[in-house]
């Protein structure tokens, strides 16, 4: 099995982070998608608790078998390299792939064991306004473990996201987040 691992903040997960991994399955990209919402440690302002980012991504995969969530990021402070190598020693016999945007990839040379990352596991890159052309010429060595694939997707911000439920503009927001983790939101007084 080909098992893409999702990572990030999620703040809260919207319709984007959905169509990301429904769209790498859809293609035959990935058999499963694994989201993997970092801890508090990430020094990001406003990042709300760990434990309602998981209920919520919860919430947007339920029922749904191809996706799954997991803690392993919470309660320490996690490299991209460790995370993988824990999914990869969890699922000895499956491939591992590791979905990012181009912006990532970009900066990626700064992450620590960044080589561990391009040598042993598959990248898939969605495009965004990087000049993909120069950052595959810039990783030219791995190639062979960088897939670019474009997907059908308007970027969306989170910050914009969280600028609505701020505001209560609970109608403009439905578009983008999935109805049960805007329940949640509403009913748990987030993001205020």
């Amino acid at each position: 099995m080909r098992i893409g691992i999702f990572g990030g903040s999620f703040n809260p997960p919207h319709k984007m982070h959905e169509s990301i991994a429904k769209q790498l399955i859809e293609k035959g990209i990935i058999d499963k998608v694994i989201y993997v919402p970092t801890s508090n440690f990430y020094p990001k302002a406003g990042l709300i608790s760990d434990e309602d980012r998981y209920e919520m991504l919860c919430l947007m995969t339920k029922n749904k078998d191809q996706y799954a969530v997991s803690k392993y990021e919470f309660g320490r402070l996690t490299y991209t390299y460790q995370t993988l190598e824990y999914f990869q020693e969890e699922n000895k016999d499956d491939e591992i792939y590791f979905i990012c945007g181009s912006d990532n990839l970009e900066y990626i040379d700064t992450w620590k064991e960044y080589q561990k990352i391009l040598s042993n596991y598959k990248l898939i890159v969605i495009p965004r306004k990087n000049d993909m052309d120069q950052l595959l010429n810039k990783y030219q060595v791995y190639k062979d473990n960088i897939i670019v694939t474009e997907l059908n997707n308007n970027y969306l911000s989170s910050t914009l996201v969280r600028q609505y439920l701020k505001e209560e503009k609970y109608e403009e927001v439905k578009e983008y987040i999935n109805e049960d983790v805007l329940n949640y939101i509403i009913k748990n007084n987030l993001y205020k």
